[in-house]
């Protein structure tokens, strides 16, 4: 897996989401946000994480979230099957209002991941697999990324969010993503 000149990964399904913008400095790619998410909330498997970020979601249970304008880069489902969103040079709309080690406005230089949980469900494997080989891509891409500037999403938005979760296990991404001999344990 690798990053195209169009910053977009290869060998992943891509569905285009028309919400992003244009990043206010390409270069500035310097942090990485992990989020969970399932719609309906803990259920697995549907289009509708898709639809949300397609806006196209019709779901009678998801109404109230139709008007929203989200996105993130990735999405990885159950399975570990990949999809892009927006290519990594735009800003997707995925953390809202964040903040990160005194810089605000976290879209403008983090790329979102998005992968299909719930705070309290256990992850799979093919999930932790696939986020390794993201990460080893995007940082092979990206010279301003570094090991420690990989978050949660409740790290850049305490108090409003909780994702990925006490279920994420953030050894496992740091084993996945070889960048460390020994993951050390993510803070909780």
């Amino acid at each position: 897996m690798r990053i195209n000149q169009d910053h977009r990964l290869t060998r992943v399904r891509r569905r285009d989401s028309p919400n992003f913008d244009a990043r206010p400095d390409v270069d500035d790619i310097s942090l990485i946000v992990v989020h969970g998410i399932s719609l309906p909330p803990g259920e697995f498997g549907g289009d509708e994480i898709e639809a949300l970020f397609c806006n196209e979601l019709d779901h009678p249970q998801l109404l109230a979230l139709a008007d929203y304008r989200v996105s993130a880069h990735l999405l990885i489902d159950r399975r570990g099957r990949c999809t892009q969103f927006v290519a990594f040079d735009q800003r997707a709309w995925h953390a809202g209002e964040s903040a990160w080690r005194g810089r605000t406005g976290c879209n403008d230089f983090s790329i979102g991941i998005e992968l299909e949980g719930t705070d309290t469900r256990p992850y799979t494997q093919a999930q932790y697999r696939k986020l390794g080989s993201v990460i080893r891509a995007v940082l092979a891409h990206y010279p301003r990324l570094a090991a420690d500037a990989i978050v949660g999403h409740l790290e850049v938005a305490a108090g409003r969010k909780t994702d990925p979760g006490p279920a994420f296990n953030w050894s496992a991404v740091l084993r996945g993503a070889a960048w460390l001999p020994d993951a050390a344990e993510r803070p909780a």
